[in-house]
């Protein structure tokens, strides 16, 4: 709504109205992977197209080149909140949160002019209160029947609003729908940040996508059967391939302690045989089985997603805003959907690490362009406060990629590498912690296998892909005499690159020690790493041979 200035009988629009910026809205699904949309060209693209995330690439923008810093919900929120690397904001793990007070996009925003409103799942721990309005799930929230926690009398966390007999998605795009229609003050530009639970696990979709693909054969990766003789390294497959079943939970049989074909039959019944008992298939009808159940209830919230987004693109159209917002989407990491036969996220590997990150903004960002400028989560706050005319504080480690957007170049001095560190070192997953970095030609992975405290080792190792030639990394060439050079340069790249962010290793000094231990990795620390290999093994067989599948693994030194 406009506001006008009478002058000399002449009506003007006011200075504010006529410098007011456009609306921005954030769109973030939770582990929504760049290859589970269409625009995206993945071997699920023509059995589960996602038209209305696709519009905002054939419409605007698409980054084939977007990762997050950290595969992992929490951290990658606050990344996105903060514009910080997580060794900065203090969101190391599941456990991380932004206090009141620190959460920079909101307060700038605000600044600027903007009215601000967080809608749907936030995982950060504490209160959302520097937001004008949340609506929340607690923790990772219900697919169904979903209880949010909203601002009131009582302390936060105490006030609540649930919504019955309906899914997540559809709660949470009629929350903010509700909000466009009546709760946002249309003299002002509107931040919004509307977030997905799904498609997190496990994968409960609306009822009404049961027989979407009920009786497709979902495509499957190569690497979901093979595993080439020079993939990963001690550190993902052991001394002699001996932690093979230990690293990485699996989709089949493969992890003792934790798999899919544990978990799924009991869950979603429906998906496979009649009375199926697993111990009546092979290993590999076993597998087939499971991975179609998994893609089939993860598509199907994803079909959700975009059948929403379809209603809140029809509201922002209807009401004449869609062309003056901003509209991003993306995930907050991405997703293994099979590759290696790994499940979750928490890899460097391309399909964990690589966000998807879509934009649209007719006014100034030029429909049907793709960029392979290496962006990260922590650019993405800065890019937006950008849009809004908003300052953007000192303390943000990110950088605006808003000129990228409006004039199709890269700018000479943007960086060339991006920076990954997952902390959580074998919780949940099976994941040994690790840090690396990736070019647009290479990715460079170091497991140094310890947590927080030096404790619960597993092998570290080097990876190296060269992806042009092998995008699916699936060779690592770390080991190869012809790469020394090129493994050097890449070596010193990291240590510049962990100085450039900050990470310094002030922040756990036993565990960068143990970085620092086995950086050369000569013919000593490799002798060394077999042996830890060996330890370890020892001591994951005892844990499951004492029905221990919770152990705590990312602190502490003990090896009892």
């Amino acid at each position: 709504m406009r506001t006008w200035i009478l002058l000399v009988g002449i009506l003007f629009p006011s200075v504010a109205s006529a410098e007011q910026g456009p609306n921005i809205l954030f769109i973030m699904s939770d582990d929504h992977a760049a290859h589970g949309i269409s625009a995206y060209g993945s071997r699920l693209a023509e059995i589960a197209p996602t038209p209305n995330i696709d519009r905002l690439a054939n419409e605007g923008a698409l980054f084939t080149n977007a990762f997050c810093t950290n595969s992992i919900c929490s951290p990658t929120r606050a990344c996105v909140l903060t514009g910080q690397y997580n060794h900065v904001n203090g969101a190391f793990d599941l456990s991380g949160k932004v206090e009141p007070g620190d959460q920079m996009l909101p307060i700038q925003m605000r600044k600027a002019g903007y009215q601000t409103a967080m809608i749907g799942k936030w995982h950060l721990k504490v209160e959302p209160a520097d937001f004008d309005y949340y609506c929340v799930l607690p923790g990772q929230g219900e697919y169904h029947n979903p209880k949010f926690r909203i601002r009131g009398d009582k302390p936060w966390g105490k006030n609540t609003i649930q919504f019955d007999n309906k899914h997540v998605t559809d709660a949470i795009t009629d929350l903010t729908l509700d909000w466009l229609k009546t709760g946002r003050d249309p003299d002002k530009p509107f931040f919004l940040m509307h977030h997905y639970k799904a498609p997190h696990d496990y994968f409960d979709n609306a009822a009404r996508y049961e027989s979407y693909l009920a009786d497709v054969e979902i495509p499957e990766p190569d690497t979901l059967w093979t595993r080439h003789e020079d993939f990963g390294s001690i550190a993902t497959r052991g001394a002699n391939d001996e932690l093979i079943p230990h690293i990485g939970t699996s989709i089949g049989s493969r992890n003792p302690r934790r798999s899919y074909l544990r978990d799924l039959p009991s869950m979603y019944p429906a998906e496979f045989p009649d009375n199926y008992n697993p111990a009546n298939y092979s290993d590999e009808e076993n597998t087939r089985l499971t991975y179609n159940a998994y893609l089939k209830k993860y598509l199907r919230c994803v079909k959700g997603i975009d059948d929403n987004l379809g209603r809140l693109f029809a509201y922002l159209e209807e009401t004449g805003q869609i062309d003056n917002t901003v509209i991003i989407y993306t995930g907050d990491q991405g997703f293994m959907l099979g590759e290696h036969d790994y499940q979750d996220k928490r890899w460097m590997y391309e399909e964990s690490q690589q966000m998807p990150f879509l934009v649209r903004y007719p006014k100034t960002v030029k429909a049907g362009q793709r960029f392979d400028t290496i962006i990260e989560n922590v650019d993405y706050a800065p890019t937006m406060l950008d849009f809004a005319a908003a300052e953007i504080p000192k303390s943000v480690q990110g950088r605006s990629f808003k000129s990228l957007l409006e004039t199709g170049k890269e700018a000479k001095d943007w960086k060339q590498e991006a920076y990954y560190r997952y902390w959580m070192h074998m919780v949940h997953h099976d994941n040994p912690a690790h840090v690396g970095i990736r070019t647009k030609s290479h990715k460079l992975i170091y497991y140094y296998g310890c947590n927080y405290d030096g404790g619960y080792q597993t092998p570290p190792g080097w990876e190296l892909y060269d992806l042009v030639n092998d995008p699916h990394e699936t060779r690592n060439i770390y080991h190869d005499p012809q790469n020394t050079e090129l493994v050097l340069n890449l070596k010193q790249a990291l240590a510049e690159t962990r100085k450039r962010v900050g990470d310094d290793g002030t922040h756990y000094p036993e565990c960068e020690a143990i970085i620092q231990e086995f950086w050369d990795y000569d013919a000593a620390d490799q002798a060394k790493a077999r042996e830890i290999s060996h330890q370890f093994l020892k001591r994951r067989l005892a844990e499951l041979e004492a029905g221990l599948r919770n152990v705590q693994t990312h602190k502490g030194r003990s090896s009892d």
